[in-house]
């Protein structure tokens, strides 16, 4: 598909700027950009929360939970 009076070449397909969800605005020559850019941020976002949940299972692990508050406190002499 190529947009009239313009010199660059689409490379997303229609199909593919639907299945993205590009806003209709962005669907020009530079929409696979987009596409491009929510991939590193997903992908960023996964990687995030792979670490969240491993520092989250070596707490457990430990017997500590984050930011829990124990239920029967110690006393000073315990």
């Amino acid at each position: 598909m190529e947009m009239k009076g313009s010199s660059k070449k689409m490379i997303a397909t229609e199909a593919e700027m639907v299945e993205n969800k590009a806003p209709i605005p962005y669907r020009d020559e530079c929409a696979h950009l987009l596409f491009k850019c929510e991939y590193v941020l997903v992908r960023e976002r996964m990687l995030q929360m792979q670490k969240i949940h491993e520092e989250e299972a070596k707490l457990k692990q430990s017997g500590k939970q984050a930011g829990s508050i124990p239920l029967i406190p110690k006393t000073a002499n315990a």
